[in-house]
């Protein structure tokens, strides 16, 4: 009788295991069939803008690849850049691939991913105007910015006499500077690069001097360690793969 009872222990045990195992596995699969929604908003050359209806650049490019390494479609969610940390906490979205600069205001709210882009704040001036913007230059100046960035919130701190006007993209702002209603606009510097070469038949260029030291990271839930985990984890894959390289090269080929 004895030896019946551990044996039906035994085999209850092995059953729950089984059990158990079988679970872990169906939310694996669940897990990997639920598309990674990826918050983004789309007015940031090269680094995630539209062309027509499609999301492209290279944020869009680097979450196909970490969608992949996951083992999960992308779902792309397009709101406007104010609402998207809101969204993140609110659980519309898994992560937020959107060129985000890592501050420490930002890292009270979310977790950051491993860095992947070193980045800094420049200014696109006209050719024909003083590119000299050091010291107490910027004072005067009408400067144009996207609102709620790390430019808007560098000139507010480091130039608070100057006149800021607020553009919803950089081509809006490139227009705006071409027609002399701004001195400036001070942007992350791959949007100044890419700004430069569009309107370069305008006069537009980028003055010599970087006004910042950024990294650019992926905005996750502070609550989400699993997911975290694993985008740095991808990340260093795609490094490690040269495809982080190729991408850069593909939307930035003459970053700086």
């Amino acid at each position: 009788m004895k030896q019946i009872t551990i044996t039906s222990i035994v085999l209850t045990l092995a059953v729950l295991v089984a059990a158990a195992g079988t679970l872990f596995a169906a939310e694996q699969v669940a897990k990997e069939q639920t598309p990674l929604r990826v918050g983004v908003t789309p007015n940031m050359p090269p680094m995630i803008f539209k062309e027509g209806k499609k999301i492209v650049g290279m944020e869009a490019d680097l979450a196909y690849a970490v969608g992949r390494a996951l083992g999960r479609s992308v779902r792309f969610v397009e709101l406007p850049w104010a609402d998207l940390i809101d969204s993140l906490e609110a659980n519309k979205i898994d992560i937020i691939m959107s060129s985000m600069s890592v501050t420490r205001a930002r890292q009270t709210r979310v977790t950051f991913s491993d860095p992947y882009l070193r980045v800094g704040q420049m200014a696109l001036v006209r050719g024909d105007g003083p590119q000299s913007l050091v010291g107490g230059a910027l004072a005067n100046k009408a400067i144009g910015l996207k609102r709620a960035t790390t430019a808007d919130l560098l000139v507010q701190q480091d130039f608070p006499r100057a006149k800021r006007k607020y553009f919803n993209s950089g081509d809006e702002a490139a227009k705006a500077l071409s027609k002399k209603k701004i001195d400036l606009y001070l942007s992350d510097s791959t949007m100044i690069w890419y700004l430069a070469g569009k309107y370069e038949a305008d006069g537009l260029v980028v003055a010599p001097i970087v006004f910042s030291d950024e990294r650019l990271a992926w905005a996750m839930r502070r609550s989400d360690a699993e997911l975290v985990g694993s985008v740095n984890n991808a990340l260093k894959g795609i490094a490690a793969s040269g495809e982080l390289n190729r991408v850069l090269k593909l939307w930035i080929p003459k970053f700086e």
